[in-house]
């Protein structure tokens, strides 16, 4: 029997969620949820059959309403809108008592090993001065975007370092332990995120390209069958799903 999902959002990564679960070996879609859209479901308690997970490309806007069907049902979720505020992430984490939530701001494969590789790497090159560089669509509407800063984190997970966003100005030598985050805004650029590790006589580059929506449609699939399976409630990352554990 298919795991039953329902989607939330229809925008253009909904649309492409929508796309890849018609053939899905594993999972099914029982309802697509999106005010804005007269050709969907107003609301999450609309639905015809309760879901076995819920995934999330829509707007914070819509978190309320995830929250008062996860709050009432336990019913797992994947999380992968961005601009949350601090309060609106404080609600995911109290989300997690509840049901398994997954929350990730790139559900690409290829971020999630890109993350794991900058805890891995930010020890060794201790003292490196390192930079991130996000480039974007002109239609993306936060900045910097949730991956820059999810990769932020990481590299800071493995030491002290302060968050510059963008420079302007006479801002004096660069201070030590700086992460500098830079947005780039143009055309029809899906996603490009780089890591600078800067040291004497040497710098190494960490990219990733993304070429099409269909990968983050892909990588939410691969999420919502482990969020439907987890057992328990907690917050659990893309790393969760690709390497095993609960982040605590």
């Amino acid at each position: 029997m298919k795991t039953r999902a329902a989607l939330v959002g229809f925008g253009a990564m909904g649309k492409a969620v929508a796309e890849l679960l018609k053939n899905h070996m594993d999972l099914c879609l029982c309802g697509i949820v999106d005010p804005m859209s007269p050709s969907c479901l107003p609301s999450l308690d609309a639905l015809n059959e309760q879901p076995d997970v819920i995934i999330d490309f829509s707007h914070p806007d819509s978190l309320p309403m995830l929250a008062q069907y996860i709050r009432a049902h336990g019913t797992p979720a994947v999380l992968c809108t961005t601009g949350y505020s601090e309060q609106q992430e404080a609600l995911v984490h109290e989300l997690s008592q509840h049901a398994p939530i997954l929350r990730s701001r790139n559900m690409s494969l290829g971020v999630c090993v890109m993350e794991r590789v900058l805890r891995m790497i930010t020890p060794v090159l201790n003292g490196y001065d390192v930079e991130i560089i996000e480039r974007h669509h002109n239609k993306k509407i936060d900045a910097p975007s949730g991956t820059a800063l999810a990769l932020a984190r990481a590299v800071e997970s493995c030491g002290s370092f302060t968050e510059v966003h963008g420079r302007d100005g006479i801002v004096g030598a660069r201070k030590k332990g700086e992460i500098g985050i830079h947005a780039v805004r143009g055309g029809t650029i899906v996603g490009e995120h780089e890591v600078l590790f800067a040291g004497e006589d040497e710098v190494l580059s960490i990219r990733h390209s993304a070429q099409s929506k269909r990968l983050f449609a892909a990588g939410a699939i691969r999420a919502a069958l482990f969020a439907a399976s987890a057992g328990r409630p907690g917050l659990y990352t893309m790393d969760d799903a690709l390497f095993g554990g609960k982040e605590a």
